[in-house]
């Protein structure tokens, strides 16, 4: 399974890898051409973050090898530099290469006095170079990446331990950008993005002239900026790449995975018609003449009756090899899809008002005059970072205290919260484990593998073992396994997987209870069936 090219900029063969006994990656090769931009999808702790690694060499495969150029970037979710470089050192430090080209250039021509065949050679090849480099342009191009990415108004000598974290992720994402490398490698580079930051990256990502390639649960963003999905999800001949958007993806895989079920039950039903007309030791059965003899003919009667059973029994051989390649050869079963199962909230709605908010203010994060929460209430919290989504749903939820104003909640209401940040990195326990221990107060829980949500493969897993996206999983279960009258979802589709993100909304959109989503996801959002509110940042108090 490949990207065909004669000149491809990043190339990975036959990668292998894994953790103790659990395998992640098999065997995985394909190659990206310049221009080229591959996005990675398949369930949470499918090996998507692990082959970005792999290609970036931080991590060394257990077989197999990745040809990349010298020139490469890899933006993790974690930014990649300290609290003390200021906006102007990481910066700087993105452009440290095309300044090198200026300053050769610069020399080649200075060179140039000297009136060589070597010195003019010289300064075509820095020239040519400098042209590559885009030199000219670097300063107004990382003025125009800042303001576009979000960060244009800030102070440059701002040190990144005063930024956020989403500025953070911004700026390294910036830096990214600003330098232009041969190849681009990004895990999840839309998280912390608000939408004309998104639409900005997209743009920039699709005029790079080299390979790209990306892990997001962004299907908006996918939708436009990948010229090729990477599906590593198990398939019928393994991982495969699907060219054209999102979309095409998502129909892709469709089709491909009925035809996989339809060849899988072709083979079962001919598995059985084969097993039922071979004798058990391989052998043609007898066969029955099917005539009486006529005017006591026994030799012809016993010659048609050798030839019928010669027939017979190359038929049964014939069958037998056949049986033989099918149970040797047979298409595996597909998996089952993990899906979610479970209604989100409380399947008997309580009447009336459940939460009350009335001229709430926290100083320099929200500031809400009023807000009311109802049994039937859908509600959508949008807004740019820093606008107090996540600080509106601590108030709603009661473990944020306004400093001004009130928020009433009503008695016996039960509120669940989740958080963008579960932790758990470095818990011990396994799903169900945790599972047991929350539930154990419930009179009748559902089980935790027949919500949906953990892959029986991960449910005795410990939890510092398993992805983010797998650890959030794991805590949403917690939370619907409580049936809660409100259920509050602070960027619920972060981390997760594509097609679980898709299942989520359908969730959203049927549960019977009341919602309150926060979220960037622009997929989400246009399909949103309830109420919105849209916050805008508050001035420092």
């Amino acid at each position: 399974m490949s990207l065909q090219s004669s000149t491809p900029v990043l190339r990975a063969t036959g990668l292998s890898r894994a953790y103790g006994d659990r395998r992640v990656l098999t065997d995985l090769s394909f190659a990206v051409d310049p221009g080229h931009r591959l996005g990675l999808v398949g369930e949470n702790g499918i090996g998507k973050s692990t082959l970005l690694r792999l290609l970036a060499g931080v991590e060394e495969p257990d077989t197999g090898e990745v040809q990349r150029p010298a020139d490469l970037a890899y933006l993790a979710q974690e930014p990649p530099f300290g609290a003390d470089a200021s906006i102007d050192d990481v910066i700087g430090a993105a452009l440290s290469e095309v300044r090198a080209v200026a300053a050769d250039l610069e020399a080649a021509a200075l060179a140039l006095a000297e009136g060589t065949e070597e010195a003019a050679t010289r300064y075509d090849l820095a020239l040519a170079h400098a042209e590559a480099a885009e030199v000219w342009d670097a300063d107004g191009r990382a003025q125009r990446v800042l303001a576009g990415i979000g960060l244009g108004e800030l102070d440059p000598t701002r040190v990144s331990g005063s930024l956020s974290g989403g500025q953070r992720s911004r700026l390294a994402l910036a830096a990214v950008l600003v330098r232009r490398p041969r190849a681009v490698l990004l895990d999840e580079p839309t998280n912390h993005l608000d939408d004309d930051a998104a639409e900005f990256l997209a743009t920039a990502l699709a005029e790079l002239p080299g390979a790209v390639v990306l892990a997001s649960h962004d299907r908006v963003f996918l939708d436009e900026v990948v010229t090729e999905i990477l599906d590593l999800d198990p398939g019928l001949d393994g991982p495969r790449v699907v060219g054209g958007t999102y979309t095409d993806f998502r129909e892709a895989k469709r089709i491909a995975r009925e035809q996989w079920q339809q060849r899988w039950l072709a083979e079962r039903e001919e598995l059985s018609a084969l097993r039922s007309s071979v004798a058990p030791d391989g052998k043609a059965r007898q066969v029955v003449h099917g005539r009486a003899m006529k005017d006591r003919n026994k030799m012809s009667y016993g010659r048609h009756g050798d030839f019928v059973q010669q027939q017979v029994g190359r038929r049964v051989r014939n069958a037998q090899r056949r049986l033989d390649d099918l149970e040797r050869e047979q298409v595996r079963r597909p998996p089952r899809e993990l899906r979610f199962a479970a209604p989100l909230t409380a399947a008997t709605r309580r009447e009336g008002t459940l939460i009350s908010v009335r001229d709430v203010v926290v100083p320099g994060r929200v500031s809400i005059p009023a807000l009311d929460v109802h049994a039937d209430t859908a509600l959508l919290v949008t807004g740019p970072n820093g606008s107090g989504k996540s600080t509106l749903l601590h108030v709603l939820a009661g473990d944020l205290v306004p400093t001004i104003g009130t928020a009433w909640r009503a008695k016996g209401a039960t509120v669940a919260l989740l958080e963008q940040d579960v932790g758990l990195a470095d818990d011990d326990r396994t799903p169900r484990a945790v599972y047991d221990l929350v539930t154990a107060r419930f009179s009748d829980p559902v089980p935790l593998q027949e919500l949906g949500l953990v892959a029986p493969r991960d449910l005795d897993r410990p939890l510092r073992e398993l992805s983010v996206g797998q650890r959030r999983r794991v805590v949403l279960a917690l939370l619907v396994a409580q049936t809660p009258d409100v259920l509050l979802l602070d960027e619920p589709t972060n981390h997760i997987s594509l097609a679980l993100a898709d299942e989520l909304g359908d969730a959203l959109r049927s549960a019977p209870g009341a919602v309150v989503v926060a979220s960037h996801d622009r997929w989400l959002r246009r399909g949103w069936h309830g109420d919105e509110l849209t916050l805008m940042p508050t001035l420092n108090a």
